[in-house]
């Protein structure tokens, strides 16, 4: 065994070897779409703000988007739980089309005035471009994996110009409780090359500042962060609960798919036009940047989530981050109230604190508050995004993740359940648990 150890090098040589140059090539690969969603996003966005009657197309443009994925995109309308159960149980090799139909149907969101992000295009993107390598090296089982990983560690890493963040979180947002190693120096590697691609093409990421005096740690600051936390993760909870209850009811009630965004797009244009502001819809970074400066309305981050929520349910395309950004930034901003931390400091912690909750990611969160808002904000950050995941429970924006180990303690759910059937097994048993009280009550 020692006499092994002593050549583990020579293992390690051919793995380096092997996933160098496939890892350049899904960076550049998931760097150019993302410059290409980014910057079209920015067009469509400034078009929108320049021509606001457009939003009351959204119905139409929700069609066109549902008919089009009808049509074409019915393998791939999963999204991003598409890749997870790809990872999970490789298959199929994910269709080309899923790139270039997600781009437009998150470009047709945001022109016409949806409420979306876009890191799930961006992942999206990423992943499905990568998996045309394994045609090409007929990848199977493990590498597949490992492609399909650092496919969306890229597409996060160039979309929010955070590659450390972007290489965590395609290991992390596969499994509660468990992270898969064998897969980090590719996920590096794609997303320092990834997000690099991006910004050679001349496109910068939307920089946040808060308070560059970080106040000392004190026990009523320390209490202080973890009550912003637990606010956190109770929200991150209630949009993922929300989102996921909407698009249930969307295709409970309307069987024809293309009709479910065009109602759907008729209630959020209603919505923007009898508020009289247009806020509350697209990526709303304005609104983001100014949580870290001045006092914002209390109920901003109620108002993002119930659209958000609304266009994602109903079946637009994009992604949740983004909007997640804004809810978290906007509570914190309102938490500053009553709270005995700076605004600028709990926007910036609920900033990346409810996205940790809302997608079970509290590591990758927290490297990504890092990453954006600089070190000395980062024990803050991190209290944040850990008690938020405690308090979200085992729900998720992505319904495919897997429950590998239970949140409160050291149940072993590895062969077990998604965030989906975890869910629905929890409430099978609290229906149980009713009917026999009412049973005995009898």
């Amino acid at each position: 065994m020692k006499y092994l150890r002593q050549f583990e090098i020579f293992t390690a040589l051919p793995y380096l070897i092997k996933w160098l140059p496939i890892s350049f090539v899904i960076g550049i690969f998931a760097g150019t779409a993302s410059a290409a969603l980014l910057a079209s996003l920015e067009w469509a966005t400034d078009w929108r703000e320049s021509h606001q009657w457009i939003i009351a197309l959204l119905p139409i443009a929700g069609f066109l988007s549902g008919w089009i994925y009808h049509r074409f995109g019915r393998n791939v309308e999963a999204g991003n739980n598409l890749l997870l159960e790809e990872i999970h149980n490789p298959k199929n090799i994910i269709p080309f089309r899923m790139a270039p139909l997600v781009l437009l149907g998150t470009d047709l969101t945001h022109l016409f005035g949806g409420s979306a992000g876009r890191e799930g295009t961006a992942l999206q993107m990423g992943a499905s471009l990568a998996d045309q390598l394994t045609k090409i090296f007929h990848f199977q089982g493990a590498s597949r994996q490992i492609l399909l990983t650092a496919g969306i560690s890229a597409g996060f890493a160039s979309v929010f110009g955070t590659p450390l963040a972007g290489t965590v979180f395609g290991l992390e947002v596969l499994a509660i409780g468990k992270i898969h190693y064998n897969a980090l120096f590719p996920a590096l590697i794609a997303a320092i090359v990834g997000n690099q691609t991006t910004l050679l093409f001349g496109l910068h990421h939307t920089a946040y500042r808060h308070a560059p005096i970080i106040p000392t740690m004190t026990i009523w600051m320390f209490i202080s962060a973890i009550i912003a936390g637990i606010f956190f993760g109770i929200v991150a909870r209630l949009f993922a609960q929300i989102t996921h209850k909407i698009s249930h009811f969307f295709k409970a009630k309307i069987s024809y798919p293309p009709m479910r965004p065009l109602i759907g797009g008729a209630i959020v244009a209603a919505i923007v036009g009898l508020s009289g502001t247009t806020k509350y819809i697209g990526l709303g970074i304005p609104t983001i940047v100014d949580a870290f400066q001045t006092q914002l309305p209390p109920w901003d981050f109620a108002a993002k989530l119930g659209m958000t929520a609304l266009t994602l349910g109903a079946g637009f395309k994009g992604g949740e981050v983004t909007p997640l950004f804004f809810i978290g930034a906007t509570l914190g901003n309102a938490l500053s109230l009553f709270l005995a931390l700076p605004a600028p400091l709990l926007a910036g912690m609920g900033f990346v604190a409810v996205f940790a909750g809302a997608a079970n990611t509290p590591i990758a969160s927290t490297l990504m508050g890092i990453e954006l808002f600089g070190l000395e904000s980062g024990v803050f950050i991190g209290i944040s995004c850990v008690v938020s995941y405690l308090f979200s429970g085992h729900s998720g924006i992505y319904t495919a993740q897997r429950i590998s180990l239970h949140k409160y303690s050291s149940v072993n759910l590895e062969n077990g359940l998604t965030v989906a059937t975890y869910e629905q097994t929890k409430i099978d048993v609290i229906d149980d648990i009713a009917a026999e009280e009412s049973n005995f009550l009898e």
